[in-house]
């Protein structure tokens, strides 16, 4: 008999990932957006079952991934923000540094200057809060959003393997820091 026709009886998976094998891959891309959603809420399941909550309605109305995504964790444990707002990136970066109990130094003593605002970039203070976050172990990613925007998320340093590849399989195109 022919070793790809025999039948093992304690080979439980034989059949599962083949040609003929049926794959849910609307449950597969939940179960990819759960794990995604422990990584940026480490510590915090009962705010990552909440944000999987809302992105899983958003799924079931046909959103796209990356966008059920992004509008769940906005603001909570994730940020979208514009190119030209500086203050809005300092403010949600120091609220998601806020729930680990850490606080970015911006190297000025107001980070809402309007002095220190009118100079201040956006890749500069991306760059500033990963080094920063570094020093505490957490890393600070940012994703590419197509468009003149800033996004990403704050992660444990231990995840900084697994995070690439669960946001990977979502869509996400993710870097440390501003890339």
């Amino acid at each position: 008999m022919n070793s790809h026709t025999e039948y093992d009886p304690d080979d439980n998976f034989a059949r599962s990932f083949g040609p003929d094998s049926a794959i849910d891959e609307d449950a597969a891309v939940e179960a990819v957006a759960w794990q995604l959603l422990l990584l940026i809420n480490p510590g915090d399941e009962d705010a990552a079952m909440q944000q999987f909550a809302a992105c899983r309605d958003a799924l079931d109305e046909g959103t796209d991934p990356v966008e059920a995504l992004r509008d769940a964790i906005d603001w909570k444990s994730g940020f979208h923000v514009s190119d030209e707002d500086p203050g809005g990136l300092i403010e949600v970066l120091d609220e998601l540094a806020a729930r680990f109990n850490l606080r970015i130094d911006w190297g000025v003593e107001d980070p809402g200057d309007e002095d220190f605002l009118a100079d201040a970039e956006a890749a500069v203070l991306l760059n500033t809060a990963f080094d920063r976050l570094r020093e505490h172990h957490y890393t600070l990613w940012t994703w590419e959003t197509g468009g003149e925007h800033h996004a990403g998320w704050i992660t444990q340093s231990r995840d900084d393997e697994a995070l690439p590849l669960v946001a990977g399989a979502l869509g996400f195109h993710v870097r440390p820091g501003a890339g």
